[in-house]
């Protein structure tokens, strides 16, 4: 009996904190994929009339790891 609610705990405690919850920002249409464990934000984020930055960056326990954003005109 307590190996299985152990394993019940277990799983639960993985699904909250590596379950995303996308929140989408009013900038042109950048998401932000954000868990406890992790986030991902993909941007197309207009910059004026001037053009829009475009790109992926990839956060594990708030350290950037992977940030590929660029400026189109």
């Amino acid at each position: 009996m307590k190996k299985r609610l152990l394993r019940i705990t277990i799983i639960i405690v993985a699904l909250i904190l590596l379950f995303p919850v996308p929140l989408k920002y009013k900038d042109g249409g950048t998401v932000k994929y954000q868990a406890v464990l992790y986030s991902i934000t993909d941007y197309h984020a207009l910059r004026g009339v001037d053009g829009y930055d475009t790109g992926i960056e990839i956060k594990i326990l708030g350290i950037s790891v992977y940030e590929n954003t660029t400026f189109e005109h």
